[in-house]
Parts: C-alpha cells; structure tokens; sequence
C-alpha cells in the first residue's frame, strides 16, 4: 500500500498515523519510502533531492528513481510481502508518473514501461492520494526543508520549481486517480490530520481489511 501526493501534503504523517492504528489492531507493519528505502537508495536518493544536481537531465532523474525502486523491491517490499507483512511505502511509481511523466512533461507511457521493466508485476493493492492545493504544498515543503537544512541535509532541488511544474504533477496524480478508481483513494488533503486520519483509516479498512 502507498502514499502519494505533493511535497508538503502530510502524507509521511498520515502514513505513520496509519501504521500506528494498523499495528494497534494487530498487523506486522513495515513503513518505507521512495526514493530511499535501502542504504543504496538512499545514497541516489541524496543525488536526486540536492539542490546542487538541479541540471540533472529529466531522463537521468527517471532512471536513477527506478534504480533506487529496483534495490528497494529486491531489499525490502519483496521480502517483506513474502513474510506475510503489511507494506506501507511513501511513494512509489505513481509519483514517477507525476513528477517525471507530468512534472517533466516526458509522458505516462514511458513511465509505465519502464515499471514494467524494473516492477514487472508489482503494484499496490491501494493507494492513498493527498490532494492538495499546489502553492500551500510547497510553500510547507520549503518550510520543512528549510528547517532540515540546518542538519546539514539538502532537499530543496524540486521545491525550487516553479508551481507550474507542482500544477503539472497533482494534475498527472489526478489522471492516474480517474484511470484507476478501485486502487486511488482520493483524500482531501487541506483539512486538519486529525480529520484527514480517521478517514484514511477507515478506507483501509474497509477496502484492505473488510
């Protein structure tokens, strides 16, 4: 199962509330994310966030995410399904389709091919998309990249694209919602987490657990 969703929509807090109330009610519940996951993903995924690789071609941005997915299936989602665990990833090919296919402007198709190259088979019995408001979002993801900044850790090179770019990709995550209706759940994400989470939670329940 998968988060998704822009920069700054509360879907890594959502997704931690989510694993809380699953283990609550008895599930082993691995929580990961994208790109990262694994010591090498997250080795690319510092390559692909640093602002300082802003000229990073967008073919080169694409190929890196599915090389950090790759390790990541073989490292952590696949053993972990195969144990009978319960899989809660922040993110995974749908937000190559947004970024890249929609944010990028290099199209669904090539996306999904190489998914099928890199993923074969795999994708999420359901997916939570946080939907929000382009400008609010990014303007929260500065904000949290900002204060990690003083850490020492940089991943402002998306946020310092133009909220054209962020309106391309929550309209590639809506397109992805209306053509897959029975694996996007669609949450509106503006409102307060403590409204949004038992929302989620109940959706999961009844779509995954019922």
């Amino acid at each position: 199962m998968t988060f998704e969703g822009l920069d700054g929509c509360g879907k890594s807090t959502q997704m931690e509330l989510l694993a809380e109330a699953l283990r609550r009610d008895g599930l082993d519940v691995v929580t990961t994310r994208e790109p990262g996951g694994t010591p090498t993903g997250e080795k690319i995924r510092g390559v692909i966030l640093d602002s300082r690789t802003r000229s990073l071609a967008p073919m080169a941005e694409l190929a890196l995410m599915f090389a950090a997915r790759a390790q990541h299936i073989a490292e952590i989602i696949r053993p972990a399904l195969d144990a009978g665990r319960f899989v809660l990833c922040d993110r995974f090919t749908d937000s190559s389709e947004a970024y890249q296919g929609g944010g990028r402007q290099m199209g669904s198709e090539l996306v999904l091919t190489m998914h099928q190259v890199v993923c074969g088979d795999l994708m999420p019995d359901m997916t939570i998309l946080m939907d929000s408001d382009a400008e609010a979002s990014v303007a929260r993801a500065r904000r949290r990249n900002k204060a990690n900044a003083s850490d020492g850790v940089d991943e402002n090179r998306f946020e310092k694209e133009k909220v054209e770019f962020f309106e391309r990709v929550r309209a590639a995550y809506n397109k992805i919602a209306v053509r897959e209706p029975t694996r996007v759940f669609k949450v509106n994400a503006r409102r307060a987490k403590d409204v949004v989470h038992p929302e989620i939670v109940a959706a999961v329940r009844e779509r995954m657990l019922g």
